[in-house]
C-alpha cells in the first residue's frame, strides 16, 4: 500500500478560471478509484497535476510512478506487438497475449500494424500494455469513448480484476463494475467517498433532498426572525418615545424596558445572521435543477422512416448488407452492433445525410429531421453565429447549455476552445431547441459527463420523442429505448431482431417501397 497526500492544492487556467482551490486529499493506491463530475469541472486536469505536468500551488506527495492512459502511440506503422514493446520495454510475447486475451482480443491484433485496428481495438491493446508496465500507477482518462457495448462489459471485468488505479469514466456501467472509491469534482469543492457511482448518487440524492429541506426551513426561519426584530425594534422605539409624552412618566422604567426590547431585537438580528450563514452554506454542490426541454413534433403518419434490402459504404468497403427496418411514430429505436457494423452509416442514410446505397429507402419529404453527429470536432466560432447558422433562438439554445453545466464566462468563449464533452452538449443542446417529428443522434453521450446523462435520460422519459440512436452506455438505453436492433442479425426479410431476441415485423404491408427515395 501506498498513500498520495495532497495538500492545499491550488490551480488556475491561464485564463484565470480557478479550477482547485485549497484541496487536501490522501488517496490509497490499492483503491479502485472513479472521478466524476460535470464536463469542464477538472477530471484531465487532476490526473495532470499527478503527473506534475501542470504547475500549481500546493504540495502533492506521490511515492509510485504514475503512468497516463491513454498512450500516445509515436509510429502507427508499427505491429501491435512492437506498439506494446514501446510503452512496456522488455516485454515477452506470452504476458501480452495472456492480457489480451483477458480482454477478449484475438492473437492476429498483435500481429497487425497499429493503424489498422479499430478504436476499440487499439484501446483494448493499449489498456494491456498500461497494466503490463512494472511499478506503474494506472491513470486512465476515458477509456470507453471508443467501446461498444460488450467490449465495455469486457474492460469492467479486467479492471475489476487489477490492484489499483484513478478512472475518469462517464459510463455508469463501467463505474459500477469495477470502482470501489468515488472521487466527485463538484461545483464547490472535492467529495471523497468509498463505494460505487450507484451508492455516490444514492448519497448524493439523499444529501440533496436534505439540504433542501434545510433550505426551505431556513428560509422560514429567517423571515420570521426578520419580522420578529422589526416588531421588537419597533416597541422599543415606541417605549423610548413615551418617555417624552404629557403628565407624569417613569421615564427610568420606560428607559429600561425600551432597552429591554432593543436588546431582544438584537439577539433576534444575531440569530438571523446565524441562520443566514447557515443557509449559504447549503446548495453550494447542488447542480442546476432546471429541467432541459426539447420540442418534438407530431407526425401525420404512424410510419417515419424505413428501409428495405439496404446496402451502402465506401467506395469498394461494405458496411450495410441487406438491411431492413421501420421506425413508427412514437418508437425510440436504438441500433447496436460493433464496430464497423455500419450503424453511423445507417443513421446517415435515415436522416438523408447519405446518398450512396442500393435498396429502398421509405424517407417523406415532410419529415423535420433534427440530427446530431458522431464528431463534434468541427465547432468553430461563437454562439451567437452557431445559433444563427442552425436556425435556432439563441437565448433558449444559451439556457439549454446553462442547464448543461456551463458557466456564464464559457458562453464568451471560442467554442473551438471547448472540450470534447461541451462541443458534444452544444450539438445536443442545439437539437433540442429544434422542432422535429424525428431525432437522429449518432453516440450523442460520447465525453458526456455522467450527470448530463442523467438528464437527458429523464428528458427523454417525459417528452418521448421518435428518436433513431446509437449508444452503447447500456444504463441510458435500458432506461430509453423502446426497441433495440442488432444490424448483425438483421435479415433481408424485413424482421429485425433486439437485444431481448424478439421478432419485429417491419410493417411492408402498409406502403410498398418505392425505387430509392419515396418522398410524400
Amino acid at each position: 500500500m501506498a498513500l498520495i497526500n495532497i495538500s492545499n492544492l491550488c490551480f488556475a487556467h491561464d485564463g484565470g478560471q480557478t479550477i482547485f482551490d485549497d484541496v487536501s486529499l490522501q488517496l490509497d493506491t490499492n483503491w479502485k478509484l472513479g472521478i466524476i463530475g460535470r464536463n469542464g469541472r477538472g477530471k484531465t486536469t487532476f490526473l495532470k497535476l499527478l503527473l506534475g505536468e501542470y504547475p500549481f500551488s500546493g504540495a502533492i506527495h506521490a511515492p509510485v510512478a504514475m503512468e497516463y492512459f491513454p498512450f500516445a502511440v509515436a509510429d502507427a506503422d508499427q505491429s501491435g506487438f512492437s506498439v506494446a514493446l514501446g510503452i512496456c520495454g522488455n516485454l515477452e510475447e506470452w504476458r501480452l497475449e495472456r492480457e489480451a486475451s483477458l480482454l477478449e482480443l484475438l492473437p492476429e491484433v498483435l500481429e497487425r500494424p497499429f493503424n489498422t485496428l479499430s478504436g476499440g481495438e487499439a484501446t483494448k491493446l493499449l489498456l494491456a500494455a498500461l497494466f503490463l508496465r512494472a511499478n506503474a500507477f494506472p491513470l486512465i482518462d476515458e477509456p470507453t469513448n471508443h467501446l461498444d457495448a460488450r467490449a465495455r462489459q469486457v474492460v469492467g471485468k479486467y479492471l475489476r480484476a487489477k490492484r489499483g488505479f484513478i478512472l475518469v469514466s462517464h459510463d455508469r456501467g463501467l463505474l459500477d463494475s469495477c470502482i470501489d472509491h468515488v472521487l466527485s469534482i463538484n461545483r464547490a469543492g472535492i467529495e471523497l467517498q468509498r463505494g460505487n457511482f450507484s451508492s455516490w448518487r444514492m448519497n448524493r440524492e439523499r444529501g440533496d433532498q436534505q439540504e433542501l429541506a434545510d433550505n426551505d426551513r431556513l428560509k422560514k426561519n429567517i423571515a420570521r426572525l426578520e419580522q420578529s426584530a422589526r416588531r421588537s425594534a419597533g416597541w422599543s422605539q415606541s417605549a423610548e418615545k413615551g418617555k417624552y409624552g404629557n403628565g407624569p412618566v417613569d421615564r427610568g422604567f420606560i428607559g429600561h424596558k425600551a432597552a429591554k426590547m432593543m436588546q431582544r431585537a438584537k439577539s433576534v438580528e444575531a440569530r438571523r445572521n446565524r441562520a443566514v450563514e447557515e443557509k449559504t452554506r447549503l446548495l453550494r454542490n447542488l447542480e442546476n435543477g432546471a429541467p432541459l426541454s426539447m420540442r418534438p413534433l407530431p407526425f401525420h403518419s404512424r410510419r417515419l422512416a424505413g428501409c428495405s434490402g439496404i446496402s451502402a459504404g465506401y467506395g469498394d468497403i461494405a458496411v450495410l448488407r441487406d438491411i431492413s427496418l421501420s421506425l413508427m411514430s412514437g418508437e425510440r429505436l436504438a441500433l447496436r452492433g460493433k464496430n464497423g457494423s455500419g450503424k453511423s452509416t445507417l443513421l446517415k442514410l435515415l436522416a438523408g445525410r447519405h446518398s450512396g446505397f442500393q435498396g429502398d429507402l421509405y424517407l417523406p419529404k415532410a419529415l423535420r429531421i433534427s440530427y446530431v453527429p458522431q464528431d463534434a470536432s468541427f465547432l468553430r466560432g461563437n454562439l451567437k453565429d452557431f445559433a444563427a447558422g442552425r436556425g435556432i433562438d439563441e437565448s433558449l439554445f444559451r439556457a439549454a447549455l446553462h442547464r448543461f453545466g456551463f458557466e456564464r464566462k464559457q458562453f464568451d468563449t471560442d467554442m473551438g476552445d471547448y472540450s470534447a464533452g461541451q462541443k458534444k452538449k452544444a450539438l445536443l443542446a442545439a437539437s433540442l431547441c429544434e422542432e422535429a417529428h424525428l431525432y437522429v443522434w449518432d453516440e450523442p453521450l460520447n465525453y458526456i459527463d455522467v450527470i448530463s446523462r442523467m438528464q437527458i435520460e429523464n428528458l427523454i422519459l417525459e417528452h418521448r420523442p421518435s428518436m433513431l440512436l446509437v449508444e452503447h452506455d447500456l444504463v441510458f438505453l435500458e432506461r430509453v429505448a423502446t426497441n433495440i436492433v442488432n444490424l448483425e442479425e438483421a435479415e433481408r426479410s424485413g424482421r429485425s431482431t433486439d437485444q431481448r431476441g424478439k421478432r419485429q415485423e417491419t410493417d411492408r404491408g402498409r406502403k410498398s417501397f418505392l425505387s430509392n427515395i419515396t418522398e410524400l
